[in-house]
């Protein structure tokens, strides 16, 4: 998205408000919030152009952050108000900022039909498996008997993957990224700002105080190479660090790891399209997760369709056109009315 206008060049600084940044002390909110003041100058929207709505959590701090505009909602209900902002105002570039337990658990509902509808608002989901802002209790994604202040004993619930939530409403763009990951997440958050439609980032963001080291596998260096596959779109999935492993499907169409060199060559490995109309690939890779099999990385899904925001303002033109400018007394006065004496 870009005006077309030359602007004046703005700088990370620039998008930085005079508020303190108040997150606990090595919080992985941090690395996001510093690439996304290192991707928005890149896109040449003016700041008031921009605006982001938060629900509730540590992530949704975020809009207080940001020196451009902002909503800090209530728990959940973020893509609601972020979708009436964008019908009412199509001329701003809107983000959605939420978390693991604010979008997939109250925020569900609203979650699934903003990405079904297609909405163009791009969303950025801090996945910690955790509710860290009330104090370390289960989340809908935390794994499955992770021992928690709510959980004491351990959770008996199987968690959700939210690009596999996403993937099965129908979304037009998916990516997965790790706050660490400086570059990575940079590319992933400028693909998703010029994505057209829902474009939903889901970030593995540590919360060193009640989960600590949960995103390990995917952030330390030396280990992830193993554990990722970072997914470019026409190459083979291949993975290791020694680049020497790889995904196939096999006679059932399941994933699986080979080691390249024994019999197996990198054109018997499975190729990522990020732009098939087919969303199997992608909910496939969406469900491969670790230690089971190594999580790809990246943009899984980029598709274009037609967006909800644009649809409705097209449908309320082409009405006027038709029966002309609406009259709020008229309305009133329709239908079956009576006189109350």
């Amino acid at each position: 998205m870009s005006t077309g206008v030359e602007l004046p060049q703005l700088t990370p600084k620039d998008f930085a408000s005079d508020q303190e940044v108040r997150w606990c002390p090595r919080c992985g909110d941090y690395s996001i919030l510093a690439q996304m003041k290192k991707v928005l100058p890149t896109l040449n929207i003016p700041r008031e152009n921009i605006v982001f709505v938060s629900g509730i959590g540590c992530s949704s701090r975020f809009p207080y952050y940001m020196a451009t505009y902002g909503m800090h909602t209530i728990h959940g209900r973020a893509p609601a108000v972020a979708t009436g902002l964008k019908i009412a105002r199509p001329d701003l570039q809107v983000w959605v900022i939420t978390g693991d337990g604010d979008s997939l658990s109250i925020g569900g509902n609203h979650f699934m039909h903003m990405i079904r509808r297609n909405v163009n608002l791009k969303v950025v989901l801090f996945n910690n498996q955790i509710y860290g802002l009330t104090k370390g209790q289960y989340s809908p994604t935390s794994p499955k008997g992770q021992k928690t202040k709510s959980t004491p004993y351990g959770s008996l619930d199987a968690p959700l993957t939210p690009l596999s939530v996403a993937i099965g409403a129908g979304a037009s763009f998916v990516a997965r990224s790790v706050d660490v990951d400086i570059q990575h997440l940079c590319m992933v958050l400028e693909r998703a700002a010029h994505h057209h439609g829902t474009a939903l980032v889901e970030v593995y963001q540590d919360c060193n105080v009640f989960n600590n080291g949960a995103f390990e596998f995917a952030s330390k260096k030396g280990t992830k190479e193993e554990n990722c596959i970072y997914l470019e779109h026409g190459k083979p999935l291949i993975f290791g660090v020694n680049r020497d492993k790889g995904i196939r499907l096999n006679n059932l169409g399941q994933p699986e790891v080979v080691e390249l060199g024994k019999g197996v060559s990198e054109d018997d490995l499975l190729f990522h399209d990020e732009y098939a109309d087919d969303p199997s690939l992608a909910f496939l890779l969406a469900n491969m997760r670790h230690p089971i099999s190594p999580e790809p990385m990246g943009v899984l899904r980029a598709v274009e369709r037609p967006t909800y925001d644009e649809a409705v303002n097209q449908q309320v033109a082409d009405v006027t056109n038709k029966f002309g400018a609406g009259n709020l007394n008229d309305l009133f006065n329709s239908g079956d009315t009576w006189d109350v004496t």
